[in-house]
């Protein structure tokens, strides 16, 4: 079973995303456009799982499929769209996951939809600070239940999300 952990925010969270992006670009080459730190553990001074989303955007999606024994071989589980049409998803670490890749074509909305909500955060404390301080006490009223936590926290996300994307439409920058 796994547990819900939520930590303070690690500088070390950053340092990982670059170790995980050099073996990704390795693997991937030339077909990665750009790679992007996402999620919660991308926002400094948020609280966060302790897992770190990463984002490649790519040429073509249908091409990644050919490249699941490459992520087999570094740790990854393949998890095909996972829900999300047009996404590859992988994870690492099994029930004490370390990692989560993303992975995106070109001109995806999803893409946009990240970016913004990262940045968002980035720039406006007093947000990050509400969504991470929900993240903590939901990790301590549901450590073995996922589906609750994701319910608890889904509202203010979505809530911020919309912020988010009205702030990028009205000029916000998007950056790594």
């Amino acid at each position: 079973m796994r547990k819900i952990t939520v930590t303070p925010y690690n500088n070390g969270w950053s340092r990982q995303f670059q170790i995980e992006a050099l073996k990704l670009n390795e693997i991937f080459k030339s077909e990665i456009l750009e790679i992007y730190h996402i999620g919660s553990t991308s926002v400094p001074g948020l609280s966060a799982k302790p897992i770190i989303d990463i984002m490649p955007v790519v040429h073509e999606i249908t091409r990644m499929d050919k490249y699941n024994e490459k992520m087999i071989s570094i740790g990854y589980t393949p998890k095909g769209e996972n829900g999300i049409k047009g996404r590859r998803y992988f994870q690492k670490g099994g029930d004490n996951r370390t990692h989560h890749v993303h992975i995106y074509e070109k001109g995806c909305k999803e893409i946009e939809r990240h970016l913004a909500f990262r940045d968002y955060l980035r720039v406006n404390p007093e947000d990050a600070k509400r969504y991470g301080d929900l993240k903590e006490k939901l990790a301590m009223m549901y450590p073995f239940d996922v589906d609750s936590y994701i319910t608890g926290k889904n509202r203010l996300a979505l809530e911020i999300e919309k912020k988010a994307l009205r702030w990028y439409e009205n000029g916000g920058n998007l950056h790594d």
